[in-house]
């Protein structure tokens, strides 16, 4: 058999159907990838589609630039700042569109695109830079979105973003210019961080060597893998050239000055002519066509000047990079490869969102059928069991909460809850205690509070006694007017006491309720991360929370009374048995003054003793001057001994009792005593308030709270259930959620199948072939 001929007009009309079909698939990824773009901007999901994002200094040309690409003019440009949002621009060809069919994002909803001409969308990105300028930081990162339909345009997603700022030299100003300067570069570089993002650097310099924009973008780009670097405004370099070594330099700058590993491999080099496109006087086009073809116009004129000055034809290499059509035409081909590379790593992407809103949809779904009045109620005794249950976890001790946003340093106690300061009013150094550079809560926050309460009280010492407080204490009896030691030095004793503790228990009450208060958001918080929180109901949720904080409230007062009445009892009457805490040292101190004060008697120096039934003597003990006397009794007759214990008795009263010149020994002996009596009431004090803030405070928390929010849930329940857990406004809340979940479900599910089919496409062998871009032939 011979073979068949096919008509050549036939092959004609298939090349020609295959074509089209390939288009169509491009418009349909590139489509697709339009509305992933959206809906990560709309719910801040962490895929990005592929993008074009232009960089560059204040006065490159950026925005002329973008409307070179697209064809026709749109933006604000000129001198100054003309840029103060970033521009996102979704680009699709489309030969039936003889004139740009445009759309403008909502601000207000991403997903919603407004039909607007070009005038409108100048006029609004005006109106944005004039409002922007007049703001304390008059730059802003949210985008201003526009979707673009024309027979020009190239199928090309391209950002532009505010032009860099490099502050003037001079003192008027710089302050200011070089804020706006890091705010500006702040959003740049926060743009450039998105790894998908090809980035277009612009760079207005006839020097290699000067890095402007490039010192920028590799900061985040080093290896500037996936940047391309374009040298703007070429008609006006051309003519600075003097010779054509410097023209070749300049085409092809050697790798000391621009990195090899360039995406794109060398420069590209364009010139936008300028004039506005309109019918005013200061118009220069009257059409975007004639704007078009004056672009054209301009990349020839380029290339002839550049051929001029080097005295030969440039080769096909460096006419692949001179001209506005060979950069778009190089930028939809590189994204073209990088929507289909990317293609397989996107479905995983939206599966993983798809279910996540799976099962956001079903949450809302069960929060909605749960909202009659016997669930809630068993939701809510449910909550109010599981809330004490992380309530006993914290005290116990977990380590479920991160403690570096949960946890308190001492430092940080101290800030928020209030330091332990003595009468001095000096704060004990916090790096001395244990765990203070520790970030902890609960339990162990609690128990060390605690600790630094026993540490710093247990050190306190008794506050100086002058020779006035002892005098102005001993005052006039209401018998007689002699004076009474033992009696001033309990007055002083107690007096110093209550003015040196009563402070700390107000001090260690304020703290540890700061560190129970804590407790509830780090038990909301775990109750969040593992799913058992009530969510929606606030109200609810309120009045739990207030009840928590009352409790504490009023059983951290309810405590600090006790150990107040304990205070007040402990420096209202002196029990010797409780304050004198070490006898034997105070009756070692007593005895030494046998043996160094003396008393003259008919010239005679003879030792003294304090009687028997002095503060700090016992009954059924002789002390050491008895043992003394005795013995010196034993050398002299009878008689003597008589007259010598009268005359000594009556010195020791003259001295006492009805002298009230302060002796130093008197004046001794009363500092003794007060020292005594203020030991042991701080060795009181400290057990005491320990133990009852332990037994009033903290177990309450633990045996009592559980009752009384529970009463205070019943007494809820038994008022109008729909104010404790507003179910008419908590309905109409989760029914818009649902509706708005199950619109984001459909979204995803659209996109997750368009990417799907695509995927199949691209991976069979009918769509594996790269056609040329269709705009180039228009």
């Amino acid at each position: 058999m011979s073979d068949v001929t096919v008509p050549k007009s036939v092959t004609v009309e298939e090349d020609d159907a295959t074509a089209e079909a390939a288009i169509e698939e491009r418009w349909s990824l590139y489509e697709a990838y339009n509305e992933l773009h959206a809906l990560a901007q709309e719910l801040e999901t962490p895929f990005e589609a592929p993008a074009v994002l232009v960089v560059g200094q204040q006065t490159d040309g950026k925005s002329a630039l973008v409307e070179a690409l697209m064809g026709f003019q749109f933006n604000h440009v000129g001198g100054g700042t003309k840029t103060r949002r970033p521009i996102t621009l979704h680009m699709k060809y489309d030969p039936q569109c003889q004139f740009p069919l445009c759309h403008l994002g909502s601000d207000d909803d991403p997903s919603v695109s407004l039909p607007k001409s070009l005038s409108q969308i100048q006029a609004y990105i005006e109106a944005e830079n004039m409002r922007l300028e007049q703001e304390p930081c008059p730059f802003s990162a949210k985008e201003i979105i526009v979707k673009v339909q024309y027979k020009y345009c190239p199928n090309l997603t391209i950002i532009d973003t505010p032009g860099l700022i490099a502050p003037a030299p001079g003192l008027k100003n710089r302050a200011l210019q070089v804020v706006q300067a890091r705010a500006v570069e702040a959003l740049v570089r926060a743009k450039m961080q998105h790894k998908e993002f090809i980035i277009l650097c612009l760079e207005d310099s006839s020097d290699w060597s000067i890095a402007t924009t490039r010192r920028i973008v590799m900061q985040v780009d080093p290896e500037l893998s996936r940047t391309i670097v374009v040298s703007t405004k070429l008609d006006t370099k051309i003519p600075q050239f003097s010779c054509s070594s410097d023209v070749e330099v300049f085409l092809s700058p050697a790798a000391s000055a621009l990195d090899s590993s360039l995406l794109g491999d060398s420069p590209f080099f364009t010139s936008v002519p300028s004039g506005r496109v309109g019918y005013g006087q200061d118009s220069v086009y009257k059409s975007n066509d004639e704007f078009k073809q004056a672009v054209s116009l301009r990349e020839m004129e380029d290339i002839a000047s550049l051929e001029k000055k080097l005295g030969r034809l440039l080769t096909k290499q460096e006419k692949s990079r001179i001209g506005i059509s060979k950069l778009r035409l190089f930028l939809e081909e590189l994204l073209w490869k990088r929507y289909k590379e990317s293609v397989p790593l996107i479905i995983p992407l939206l599966g993983k969102e798809y279910r996540s809103t799976v099962g956001k949809l079903d949450t809302v779904s069960k929060e909605l059928s749960s909202l009659d009045e016997a669930k809630l109620k068993e939701r809510g005794r449910t909550f109010h069991d599981l809330f004490l249950t992380k309530l006993s976890l914290l005290l116990k001790g977990t380590v479920v909460a991160p403690p570096d946003k949960f946890g308190n340093t001492l430092q940080d106690e101290r800030a928020q809850g209030g330091a332990f300061v003595g009468t001095d009013g000096l704060q004990f150094p916090h790096k001395l205690i244990p765990n203070a550079g520790m970030r902890l809560y609960g339990g162990a926050q609690y128990h060390r509070a605690m600790a630094e309460f026993r540490f710093l009280v247990g050190a306190i010492k008794c506050p100086p006694i002058t020779r006035e407080e002892i005098v102005n204490a001993c005052g006039v009896e209401d018998i007689h007017d002699g004076t009474n030691y033992s009696r001033t030095a309990c007055v002083i004793a107690v007096a110093k006491a209550r003015e040196t503790f009563e402070p700390f228990l107000h001090q260690l009450g304020a703290r540890l309720l700061h560190i129970l208060k804590r407790l509830l958001p780090i038990s909301v918080y775990l109750l969040q991360k593992e799913g058992e929180y009530l969510s929606g109901h606030e109200v609810f949720l309120k009045r739990v929370a207030s009840a928590f904080n009352s409790f504490v409230e009023s059983t951290e007062k309810s405590c600090r009374d006790k150990c107040m009445e304990d205070l007040a009892s402990t420096t209202r009457y002196v029990t010797w048995s409780l304050h004198n805490k070490n006898r034997a040292g105070l009756r070692q101190f007593l005895d030494s003054f046998g043996g160094t004060e003396q008393l003259t008697t008919s010239g005679n120096p003879i030792g003294f003793s304090l009687p028997q039934d002095a503060p700090g003597a016992t009954t059924d003990t002789k002390s050491r001057s008895d043992v003394k006397l005795s013995h010196l009794a034993s050398n002299i007759d009878s008689g003597s001994s008589i007259q010598t214990t009268e005359m000594r008795l009556a010195d020791l009263l003259d001295s006492t009792l009805w002298n009230r010149k302060l002796a130093p020994s008197s004046e001794r002996i009363v500092y003794a005593l007060v020292q005594q009596i203020f030991q042991g009431i701080r060795e009181y004090f400290l057990a005491s308030a320990e133990l009852k803030f332990n037994c009033f405070l903290l177990m309450p928390i633990v045996d009592k709270l559980p009752a009384l929010l529970r009463e205070e849930l019943e007494n809820a329940f038994e008022d109008d259930l729909d104010s404790i857990f507003d179910i008419t406004n908590l309905r109409q809340s989760l029914d818009q959620k649902k509706r708005s979940t199950e619109i984001e479900l459909r979204r995803i599910k659209r996109i997750k199948e368009k990417f799907r089919v695509m995927n199949e496409k691209l991976n069979s062998h009918e769509f594996a072939q790269n056609l040329k871009a269709p705009w180039v032939q228009q």
